[in-house]
């Protein structure tokens, strides 16, 4: 391998182990790297190393963030959850499941997972005190939810894994990436629950305290002309975007600014509710990957890894390389490091190119159990009580089998079995 193809590599490597020891957002480190690695090691100029910038990737970032940001703010996120839960008051056994649902609904619709989770996590956590629930189950049903419906195909994950693949050369069904996810999460929900049943460890030791009112129960009060305006428009988007397969970010950049004519002081409020941080990370790491294909980069690591045998452990390989990396770093960022690599693997084999991309994209979100993760470090934040003191360990542990098990999963329906 030549140095134009180590350095690069090696900044890439360089830039998640940073990632991982400090909080700074590793887009930004992309772009950096693009103008350094492109321009003085690559010999290229500014026009050829943004070429690739992702810009509609980042347009439906904005665009279902914005929507969001309004419908969060106005107070519907919070009206559907406290619905559906104060629908099933009092059944413990069902509450986890509803948390599961909700939690897929609210990703499905384009509410990014760690969201999602902070919406779901306070009430999902003060439930779990309450009950004597096991807090691993609450919280691991909370984020396998948010990631069964993050692959939907009106949301950010979806369309990004899709516009690699189609970036690529391959066609994959949204609908299929989509279904996936959600069986997959589905299942290792279940396996989670039956074990911690079987352990003894389904429900804590202790008295079951009475419901906080103000967490669980729909406080009874009437939806406002915003949240039925905001109900409408979601529901208009997932009709224009699924039914007209009109584009997601500027459908919901038009609904947003719908919304924003009826709520004008608070305009610029909406616009800080724009995931920034989000756009820069896809923006700069789509842009680093792109400049790692142009250098060969790409295609060498994928040329070894096919040369380590037959397709189906080369892919078993990669989805556990890319669910370790995830449980440490950003499930979105190794995305779209990842799936390229799978591309000489899917060209040389008759493997299915939609049960290898759902894989790998399963294998990086499904990890983010871990407490290392926002995911599960705002389950952690949120534990109550004694909890507190214990979850983080308990919540390790868990992490630890999903890691072990997870991938494994995700290849062995999808990719051994093809049932996608």
């Amino acid at each position: 391998m030549p140095l134009t193809e180590i350095i690069p590599l090696l900044v890439l490597i360089g830039m998640f182990i940073v990632a991982t020891k400090w909080p700074l957002n590793i887009g930004v480190m992309g772009f950096v790297a693009s103008f350094f690695v492109g321009y003085f090691v690559l010999g290229m100029d500014d026009k050829e190393i943004f070429k690739e910038f992702p810009v509609s990737i980042v347009m439906t970032i904005i665009g279902v963030t914005y929507f969001f940001s309004m419908a969060q703010n106005n107070g519907t996120i919070d009206l559907i959850v406290r619905k559906c839960i104060s629908a099933v008051r009092g059944k413990v056994s069902v509450m986890p499941w509803i948390f599961f649902v909700l939690a897929s609904i609210l990703t499905a619709l384009g509410t990014f997972s760690p969201a999602a989770v902070a919406l779901l996590a306070p009430a999902g956590m003060a439930f779990a005190h309450r009950s004597r629930f096991s807090p691993i189950a609450v919280g691991a049903l909370i984020i396998n939810g948010a990631h069964a419906g993050g692959f939907s195909p009106i949301s950010v994950s979806g369309v990004l894994v899709h516009g690699i693949a189609t970036k690529n050369g391959y066609n994959i069904s949204s609908t299929k990436l989509f279904l996936a996810s959600y069986a997959i999460n589905l299942i290792l929900s279940i396996l989670t629950v039956v074990v911690l049943a079987a352990m003894r460890k389904l429900h804590e030791t202790g008295p079951v305290e009475a419901a906080d009112d103000d967490v669980l129960v729909d406080d009874g009060k009437g939806v406002t002309s915003m949240q039925w305006l905001t109900l409408a428009l979601i529901g208009a988007i997932i009709v224009a975007a699924i039914g007209f397969k009109l584009p997601i970010s500027l459908v919901s950049l038009t609904a947003g600014l719908v919304m924003a004519f009826f709520n004008i002081k608070e305009h610029k409020s909406f616009i800080n509710g724009i995931s920034w941080s989000t756009v820069l990370l896809v923006g700069g790491m789509v842009t680093y990957v792109s400049l790692l294909t142009h250098a060969g980069v790409i295609d060498t690591l994928a040329n070894g890894a096919v040369k380590l045998g037959s397709p189906l452990l080369v892919a078993l390989v990669l989805c556990y390389v890319i669910g370790v990396a995830s449980a440490f770093a950003s499930s979105t960022a190794l995305l779209t490091a990842f799936i390229p690599l799978a591309v000489p693997l899917l060209a040389s084999s008759n493997l299915s190119p939609i049960a290898v991309m759902a894989a790998l994209s399963i294998s990086a979100t499904i990890v983010d159990v871990s407490p290392f993760s926002t995911d599960g470090a705002l389950i952690v934040a949120n534990a109550r009580g004694e909890h507190s003191k214990t979850i983080y360990n308990r919540l390790m542990g868990y992490a630890g089998i999903v890691v072990i098990t997870g991938p494994l999963l995700a290849w062995g329906l999808l990719v051994a079995l093809r049932t996608i």
